[in-house]
């Protein structure tokens, strides 16, 4: 990733010179490289809810004004759309970091440009998000360690398996309910930051949607292994459908849903002829 300082001065060489734009830009640049070591001092020590505001202003620039023009303006310029494309192309699959689900549109300042202006064109607090969930997040900012969301170039939480799920059968319905299933390596401060992650973006009711849609794209095969086998070979074939998914990512969606079935009897088993199984929407 490149370094604070770079990718100002790719943002700004090419500023106008009206109004003296270019110069005062120019001359921020330290202001703007010792906020970026001040949020990676912030970073490195988990504690980016302790940052003030008040530190990562630029002096003789009005906070509106200089993100017009190092950010709005800057990042159309030839050197600042190489920074963008960089990042933008970053997330595998062009998949969002934040929700693993979404496609990547925008960028998102995890500290708000409109508290910490010094840092709008930093590599490290711009991340490559799908549209809701940079809606969902808005201006907000971490204001414990809990409440700090992950950030996806500093928490690696996906090396260990995290995501879980229950079915429920209601009436002749299956349905999946999705929740956060911590690691014994974890502590209460890591924990409860994922589960706040988990319930601001809404993540439960995304990957039961999701999980509709892998149970809907699965059952051919399900009954075609029913049909032969009985149980055992659902189990089987859900079993290496979930392995498959999960050889890709540990807390694949698809994978959890997959995973979950194979443990259900009732699932597996099949429907009565009485009780026909169908899918419903998440509630």
């Amino acid at each position: 990733m490149r370094k604070a300082s770079d990718s100002y001065q790719a943002c700004v060489a090419r500023s106008a010179k009206a109004e003296g734009r270019r110069e005062r830009l120019l001359n921020a640049a330290d202001t703007v490289q010792k906020a970026g070591q001040a949020l990676r001092e912030a970073a490195a020590a988990r504690n980016l809810h302790d940052l003030d505001a008040k530190c990562f202003t630029v002096p003789e620039i009005a906070d509106g004004t200089f993100v017009d023009w190092a950010y709005e303006n800057g990042m159309q310029t030839v050197g600042g759309r190489v920074i963008r494309d960089e990042l933008m192309a970053a997330p595998p699959n062009e998949r969002c970091p934040l929700c693993r689900q979404g496609t990547v549109r925008q960028l998102d300042h995890f500290m708000p440009k409109s508290l910490f202006p010094a840092l709008c064109v930093d590599p490290l607090n711009l991340v490559p998000v799908c549209e809701r969930c940079n809606l969902i997040k808005g201006n907000k900012r971490p204001d414990s360690a809990e409440n700090t969301l992950l950030h996806p170039y500093l928490d690696r939480v996906s090396h260990e398996g995290w995501l879980d799920a229950r079915s429920i059968h209601d009436s002749g319905t299956v349905r999946l309910c999705f929740f956060v299933s911590p690691p014994a390596s974890w502590d209460d401060t890591l924990t409860a930051r994922v589960k706040n992650h988990f319930r601001l973006f809404e993540l439960g009711k995304r990957y039961a949607i999701e999980a509709n849609r892998a149970i809907s794209d699965v059952t051919y095969g399900v009954d075609r292994q029913r049909k032969r086998g009985g149980a055992r070979l659902v189990r089987a074939y859900l079993q290496d459908q979930a392995e498959t998914r999960f050889a890709v990512d540990l807390n694949s969606c698809e994978g959890v849903t997959y995973q979950t079935l194979a443990a259900d009897d009732l699932y597996c088993h099949g429907p009565s002829t009485r009780d026909t199984p169908s899918l419903v929407a998440p509630k």
